[in-house]
């Protein structure tokens, strides 16, 4: 047998919380990393009912909310909607979520969440047992950063999406949250190495310093690492990719051509940081950012409202 010793019994603490925020501080979606699925799928099933969240989704680890921002008055029931999301505030910088929640449910709402990676304040009242709950957390507001990546590969050496993924968990860091990662299948035209297939990577950066930042390291560690010369890498700073669907569903139907790719990228406010003509398959590949299960399915259709 043996005998263990818990610090702190009634607490897992979650790995980060994240609020990314549309331009005009109208929508957030709040993402919480945590270190027990069991928990978080229960708080996603409760939380779901809040008046203020419009859509509820999982990939890995991470439960995204994405809400209306503002303040809503939550009739919490035990078994039926016992904890949920009572407010999300944007004030500058910071962004303030309310969370609310009976027995457990606001054991979750309070310590589990003010003790999160990247909290900056938080405040909370008694948990556990039979009581309601409530706790404040205050994050950093954060803008989504998209980039799309294709053609660091050859047909004898490489893997795009494996090169992507390394380089995304090297620079992930406090100021640049590395958030999802997917690969897109496109195509498959007749230039490409095997299965035709671009990369997708999604970061919430904490301001325009740290975007750029970001997104030069990117860029040298593809031109470091590549071992190819068609190497393409493009950027969309947006809350969603709703511009670029239409170039997407395109790229996966058919071949495209650089000029138009250029083109595209231009008229949609997408930046492009490597020219090569792996920008082709980038672009598309921006369409499906935290959209793993669906962007490999060659037949899939993009729906914004889930």
């Amino acid at each position: 047998m043996k005998e263990i010793e818990l610090k702190d019994p009634y607490t897992i603490p979650y790995k980060g919380i994240y609020a990314v925020c549309d331009k005009n501080n109208e929508y957030a979606e709040i993402i919480e990393h945590t270190n027990c699925y069991g928990g978080a799928a229960w708080s996603k099933f409760h939380y779901s009912h809040s008046p203020l969240i419009l859509d509820t989704r999982s990939i890995g680890n991470m439960i995204r909310y994405l809400v209306k921002t503002g303040t809503s008055h939550l009739e919490l029931k035990a078994s039926r909607f016992a904890a949920g999301i009572e407010s999300v505030l944007v004030e500058g910088d910071e962004v303030s979520i309310t969370y609310a929640g009976l027995g457990g449910g606001g054991v979750g709402a309070t310590k589990c969440r003010a003790l999160a990676e990247g909290v900056l304040r938080y405040e909370c009242t008694e948990s556990g047992g039979g009581r309601a709950a409530k706790g404040i957390i205050i994050v950093p507001r954060r803008e989504r950063v998209i980039i799309g990546i294709d053609d660091t590969d050859t047909k004898e050496k490489g893997a795009t999406w494996t090169l992507t993924h390394n380089i995304a968990k090297e620079l992930d860091c406090v100021e640049s949250i590395y958030l999802s990662h997917s690969l897109v299948q496109l195509f498959p035209v007749a230039a490409r190495t095997q299965n035709c297939v671009s990369t997708v990577l999604e970061f919430a950066c904490v301001s325009a310093a740290a975007k750029e930042e970001l997104l030069q390291s990117i860029r040298t560690a593809l031109i470091k690492y590549s071992v190819s010369k068609d190497t393409g890498m493009v950027v969309l700073s947006d809350f969603d990719a709703t511009g670029v669907q239409e170039y997407s569903t395109k790229c996966r139907c058919g071949e495209l051509s650089r000029k138009y790719a250029l083109r595209y990228a231009k008229e949609h406010d997408v930046e492009v940081w490597i020219d090569g003509n792996g920008i082709i398959g980038a672009l598309a590949a921006l369409a499906w950012f935290a959209r793993p299960d669906e962007s490999v399915r060659p037949d899939t259709k993009i729906d914004m409202n889930k």
